[in-house]
């Protein structure tokens, strides 16, 4: 399936036609990601895992000259596709309560590591952008926990690192993240 992906993935920016071959073959990894990434949100959510998957899909063959070298750049680049789809449902719905930031996000071991609500969450978007002008690679480790869903094996082998470097990473993250919010 890696080397079908990639060489698909190597036809889309010269073949448009190709991306809904793609979607099929990579459609239930990006449902399981938003499934997981929507078990985090509040229980009255209008976005749905099928929608942040189609809305993730559209912008991701959609844009303008967005080539993607392989199979672990796709999956970043649509995890990274899914955290603004969320971060920009969370501002409109932000936006059309007229309500102030406010609260503790609380970070916490696994994949659920944001509170539901919409300006917790942006919250953690303004923390995740400090911890990037600080770490990137941090930064990104967090992103693909929090947003992408990946375990540490998984970042690891995408960033080509070892876990345990992964591992100290994503501690130093969470606690950087948790001072960043604190601080709010």
């Amino acid at each position: 399936m890696a080397n079908d992906l990639t060489i698909l993935l190597n036809r889309l920016g010269t073949e448009p036609q190709v991306a809904s071959e793609l979607f099929a073959l990579v459609h239930s990894d990006l449902q399981r990601l938003a499934a997981s990434k929507m078990r985090n949100e509040r229980g009255d959510h209008t976005l749905q895992a099928t929608a942040l998957v189609n809305e993730a899909y559209v912008r991701l063959v959609g844009a303008d000259k967005l080539a993607f070298a392989d199979r672990t750049h796709f999956f970043r680049v649509a995890a990274e596709a899914m955290r603004r789809i969320l971060i920009d449902h969370a501002r409109a719905r932000q936006t059309d309560k007229r309500a102030g930031l406010q609260g503790q996000v609380s970070l916490m071991e696994g994949d659920a590591l944001f509170a539901a609500d919409p300006s917790r969450l942006l919250m953690l978007e303004e923390a995740m952008q400090s911890l990037e002008a600080e770490d990137a690679r941090c930064a990104e480790v967090a992103q693909l926990r929090i947003f992408g869903g990946l375990d540490i094996d998984r970042i690891a082998e995408m960033l080509g690192v070892s876990s345990r470097t992964i591992d100290r990473d994503w501690k130093y993250a969470r606690a950087r993240l948790s001072e960043l919010l604190a601080d709010e």
